[in-house]
This record gives C-alpha cells, sequence and structure tokens, in this order.
C-alpha cells in the first residue's frame, strides 16, 4: 500500500473508521486520488464527501451524524443509548431545527424518523455520548428525552414510554435539571406529578 492510503487510513482509523474529503485535503492529499482507493475498494463512498474503509465494521450512528452537524439522536434512539431502554431501535429517531433541508438525508436513509422543533429549543439538552460501538455522538440528555416524551406522549410507544419514565424518575433523577426543562417545554406540572408518584 502507497504513503498516502496510509495517511488516509490512519485519519479514519482516529475518526471511527470513517474519513471526509475536508480531512484528506487538510492532509496535504489531493482529493482526486479518493477515487482511485474506491475503484480498489480500499475505500467505500458512503455519502457526498464522507468515505469509510472497506476493511471496517462501521458504526451506523456515526456514520448517521456524520451527514448533518444538524441531527441529534432523540426520542427511543437516545432513549437505547442512554440505556432507558432495551429496545434497539430500527427506527433511528433524529432532531432538527424546523427549516433544515434533510431531503437528501430523506432519501438515502428511510429508517430515520424526523423531528422538527424551533431554533430556540434545539439546543436544549444537548450532550454526548458513545455507542455500543464506541464511537462519541450528540444526542439530548435524559431530561431532555423525560420532557419529549412527556410532550409527545400520544404519538411514543406506551411499552417504551413506561420503561423510560419508572427507569428514570426510580434511579436518581435530576429534578432541577427536569423541572427547568418542563418549564421551557411547558410540562413542570406533569414532572411534579412523576416526581411526587415514582421518586
Amino acid at each position: 500500500m502507497d504513503d498516502k492510503y496510509l495517511i488516509i487510513k490512519s485519519i479514519a482509523e482516529n475518526s471511527d473508521g470513517i474519513v471526509t474529503t475536508k480531512q484528506i485535503e487538510d492532509a496535504g492529499l489531493n482529493r482526486t486520488i479518493i477515487k482511485n482507493y474506491v475503484n480498489q475498494d480500499l475505500l467505500v463512498r458512503e455519502s457526498q464527501g464522507i468515505y469509510t474503509l472497506s476493511s471496517t465494521l462501521v458504526d451506523e450512528y456515526k456514520l448517521l451524524q456524520m451527514r448533518s452537524e444538524k441531527m441529534v439522536f432523540s426520542y427511543g434512539t437516545a432513549l437505547y443509548l442512554h440505556g432507558m431502554s432495551d429496545r434497539v431501535p430500527h427506527l433511528l429517531d433524529v432532531t432538527i431545527p424546523q427549516g433544515y433541508n434533510v431531503s437528501r438525508i430523506k432519501k438515502d436513509h428511510p429508517e430515520v424518523r424526523f423531528h422538527y422543533v424551533r431554533h430556540e429549543w434545539w439546543e436544549v439538552g444537548l450532550a454526548k455520548i458513545h455507542t455500543p460501538m464506541g464511537a462519541e455522538v450528540i444526542l439530548y440528555d435524559k431530561e431532555r428525552c423525560i420532557c419529549d416524551l412527556i410532550n409527545h406522549k400520544k404519538n411514543i410507544d406506551m411499552q417504551l414510554y413506561t420503561q423510560a419514565i419508572k427507569e428514570y424518575f426510580k434511579s436518581g433523577a435530576d429534578v432541577r435539571e427536569v423541572l427547568k426543562y418542563g418549564k421551557i417545554f411547558g410540562v413542570e406540572e406533569k414532572i411534579r406529578t412523576y416526581i411526587e408518584v415514582l421518586s
């Protein structure tokens, strides 16, 4: 293998098996070499500007999130990553700001369910976590997940809802934080009821 590929391989290995055109160019390499490595089956083109090593098993959560910095794992997917649900998500839930264009991502990823939220609410409760494969991704913290569940209870699977609510309030809820979020999202009184009944 040539030196240029070894540089790309090293970048990818330090980025959960994923490398972008920008990273390749930042390393002083010409983007035209990428096509050669794809043709040699050394790199796989996942989407525009995003490649993976053909020899590596890639983390799907990380790969999806690299498509857009505005996609935050939420609802059932965030609950699973937090260990608040034992159900491996078949549909991946992500939240994005209203008006943000994800038409290309929707076309490429029918397994993703998009939730839209006001811009000022999108940043509330952002957190980072490691996926089961060890990659770091962005998701909503437990308190934000609880508020989203309560706010959209009628659209949430009842078993998932019950498990997450019980798990959260019985295993040491951050009462101050969840009430602060509850005030923002208009579910403060419902949260107080859960605290009284379940804590």
